[in-house]
């Protein structure tokens, strides 16, 4: 039975879930929602959408229409909470961009309605679903960096630059995602300082330096930047057998283990047993295993597993005491563990 879905947002990300949905034998493309009529006709244009499905720049309007069991929301964060909230109560099945809301006590909320209504809500953390991330939780769990020390993440681009958030929020929800999933905890503090370089009101941070302390003591650092050109998506656990690293911008070789230890040799600590291993990892679109999660979940009726709500609410509680941190001058902050 095809499920009959309205997409919220035709940008950057809401073509590509358009795009993902529309070429899914389980889904049914009933509209799409975006208050730029010029965003809609792009959309429309770029992926020759048939004359059936109805472009509407009202969101209100749009969950007024027949034929809808489920939602997927790619609007900007701000707008979250009001429009699955609605969407929840109308009776909706909902898939949401992350972050899930910028309040924590708002994404609890919602996890709640959710459970109320019988419905399923859904976060879009793609990551989750890449096969080199889900390749790399299996090299840590099977103890091969030996016994963890600490992890480091750098995240930086050019552009783009965001008006409604600042590059804390824009960028740190991807590492921090990947770290919690292959470390199996989630951070009990966290610290972060930024600076500011471009004049917009409100005031961005521009970089951000952040630490993330996890229960077991292990601890995580975080270079977030959006106006370095030298774009860089790397991320490394390093253990006392090896460094596990995810470098995104090697398309050959994205994942792979730096294997190499000390040993007190003579009068001196000597590097012994280094090598590097190339990680096999198959091939496929991580959005298009989102997509597919999130119509299993709501034809079993099941919580993902994987990317449930309450697995966004806990991240966006992570957020929001970097942030925190942030407006303290760097201050240390215990996160919610609710």
């Amino acid at each position: 039975m095809e499920i009959g879905i309205v997409i919220f947002g035709a940008g950057r990300w809401g073509v590509h879930l358009v795009r993902n949905f529309l070429n899914h034998p389980q889904s049914q493309v009933i509209a799409v929602v975006d208050p730029s009529p010029k965003q809609l006709q792009a959309i429309q244009e770029r992926l020759q959408l048939d004359r059936d499905i109805m472009l509407i720049e009202s969101w209100k309007e749009a969950l007024e229409l027949p034929g809808i069991t489920a939602v997927a929301i790619a609007t900007p964060a701000s707008t979250h909470y009001e429009i699955i909230s609605a969407a929840l109560k109308k009776g909706y099945h909902v898939f949401s961009e992350k972050p899930l809301t910028l309040e924590h006590s708002e994404s609890v909320a919602l996890c709640k309605l959710a459970e109320q209504q019988q419905r399923q809500l859904f976060v879009d953390h793609t990551y989750l679903f890449n096969p080199v991330v889900q390749t790399g939780k299996t090299i840590v769990t099977e103890g091969r960096l030996g016994e963890l020390r600490y992890g480091y993440a750098t995240r930086t681009h050019i552009e783009p630059v965001r008006p409604d958030v600042d590059a804390l929020w824009d960028l740190a929800i991807h590492d921090i995602c990947i770290l919690n999933a292959w470390l199996q905890e989630t951070p009990v503090e966290v610290q972060a300082n930024g600076i500011v370089w471009l004049p917009q009101q409100p005031p961005q941070s521009d970089l951000v330096m952040a630490k993330l302390t996890y229960p077991s003591g292990f601890q995580a650092f975080l270079h977030l930047c959006w106006l370095n050109p030298d774009k860089q998506r790397r991320l490394g656990v390093v253990g006392n057998q090896g460094t596990l690293i995810f470098d995104e911008m090697s398309a050959e070789q994205p994942l792979v283990i730096q294997h190499g230890h000390l040993e007190y040799l003579g009068d001196r600590w000597k590097a012994v047993d280094v090598s590097r291993e190339v990680l096999t990892v198959e091939k496929a679109e991580p959005l298009a295993q989102v997509c597919n999660e999130f119509l299993n979940c709501i034809h079993q009726n099941t919580t993902s597993q994987i990317s449930s709500g309450w697995v966004g609410a806990k991240l966006v509680g992570i957020l929001c005491a970097l942030n925190d941190s942030l407006q303290q001058g760097g201050k240390t902050i215990k996160c919610d563990q609710s």
